[in-house]
């Protein structure tokens, strides 16, 4: 934080110095005027910075969202195919009711808790207890060798995404971009009075509708900060494909 601070006041310092050398040197005018260049250089870079940090702001959610979506895909396949492997064990539907029993939990239970950053930690209990229960399974069928090695090759696949699922629902995007974002938003509105310009009357609208509409994009950065919340949640859809599918498997369509 003391970086920050320092940085800023660095920046400041320049400013008040390179004022002070021309004024001492002599060099330059007065620039008293809203619409001249001091204000017109600032304005622009003002503008440019905010949509610097809103771009980012909106970016990296939505690139995040569709990992997530695509992770969410991977998870749910890793499952269906277990559940496929899981024929020539001896005892298939022990494992294959387990696979049902996870996938439901986190349709049903986990996804709701999700949109609050965190994981159900029962449906993890669940999952290893599958492996525990598939890793225990004793033959000397080769099928069934094949079909225990197969199992157990796609639940750590399903393993190893849903522990990236677990991070996307922690991952938001940086505090300070939201707080950037927040801060050049109100300093690119006030920016015209900050210049000495005292707009009234009908040309005060644009500057209305600018503010209006800056207010709505920083309302959306925060909206979509998360992952399986808001506006760009991603939905448990692929897990509820995979229930459909287990249906159709056992079902014999």
């Amino acid at each position: 934080m003391m970086a920050y601070i320092f940085a800023v006041a660095a920046a400041v310092g320049v400013v008040a110095l390179a004022a002070l050398l021309f004024r001492l040197a002599g060099k330059g005018s007065d620039d008293p005027e809203p619409g001249g260049p001091s204000a017109g250089h600032a304005g622009s870079m003002l503008s440019a910075m905010f949509l610097l940090v809103f771009a980012i702001a909106i970016i990296v959610p939505w690139t995040t969202a569709d990992a997530a979506r695509q992770n969410t895909h991977a998870e749910s396949q890793a499952a269906i195919d277990a559940y496929w492997s899981a024929t020539d064990l001896p005892d298939p539907d022990l494992v294959r009711a387990g696979l049902r029993d996870y996938v439901a939990f986190v349709v049903r239970d986990e996804w709701p808790v999700m949109g609050q950053g965190r994981m159900d930690p029962v449906s993890t209990e669940r999952l290893e207890a599958l492996r525990t229960r598939v890793t225990a399974i004793e033959t000397t069928d080769a099928d069934a060798l094949n079909a225990k090695a197969e199992v157990l090759e796609h639940l750590a696949a399903l393993a190893a995404a849903r522990a990236q699922r677990t991070a996307d629902a922690a991952t938001t995007p940086p505090s300070g971009v939201l707080v950037l974002t927040i801060l050049t938003g109100v300093v690119v509105i006030v920016f015209p009075f900050l210049a000495g310009a005292r707009p009234r009357g009908a040309a005060i609208l644009p500057l209305v509708a600018m503010a209006a509409m800056l207010g709505f994009g920083t309302y959306l950065t925060a909206d979509i900060s998360h992952v399986f919340d808001g506006p760009l949640a991603v939905g448990p859809d692929a897990f509820r494909t995979a229930l459909q599918q287990f249906a159709r498997i056992s079902g014999g369509v």
